[in-house]
């Protein structure tokens, strides 16, 4: 069995958070987590399409973020699914926790990666729920480019 290691670089992707939202602003945060967490992201394995960030107490956490297990650690497992820091500015925060107060407003993870330096970052997302009908303006939208990407192609 290949095991890729991940030392920069993408983990986890949240392309579903870019349909069922608009992103209004984006931002990178630091995340605490236990040796064996860090392992299995370096493995690959991570699923955020369920996670959302919230504010509890002054502080953001990402939770309902899935890193499975690391099969190396022995008895030193973490929890699957458990609640996890999200290390933010205080002005971020502040920022943050005004804007979910807001009606509409969630942080919702967009994806997970590694920096140059090797440390593990998730990439937040204030966003807006879209309704149905921006869905279906988005897709009529999106067939219009495509359509006109055919047209130019055809005339050369």
């Amino acid at each position: 069995m290949n095991k890729v290691l991940i030392s920069h670089g993408s983990v986890a992707q949240n392309r579903k958070a870019r349909r069922d939202y608009v992103i209004e602003d984006t931002m990178e945060a630091g995340i605490i987590l236990t040796g064996s967490e860090v392992k299995s992201l370096r493995n690959g394995r991570c699923t955020i399409v369920e996670a959302f960030a919230q504010p509890e107490n002054g502080e953001i956490y990402l939770i309902n973020a899935h890193i499975p297990a690391y099969e190396g650690a022995s008895h030193f497992q973490h929890e699957e699914r458990r609640k996890r820091k999200l290390l933010l500015h205080k002005k971020e925060v502040d920022r943050v926790m005004s804007a979910v107060g807001r009606k509409g407003m969630t942080l919702v993870p967009l994806s997970v990666y590694f920096n140059n330096r090797g440390i593990a970052k998730v990439q937040l997302g204030l966003a807006k729920g879209k309704t149905h009908i921006d869905r279906r303006e988005d897709i009529k939208n999106r067939e219009w480019q495509r359509e006109q990407a055919r047209v130019l192609r055809a005339k050369g």
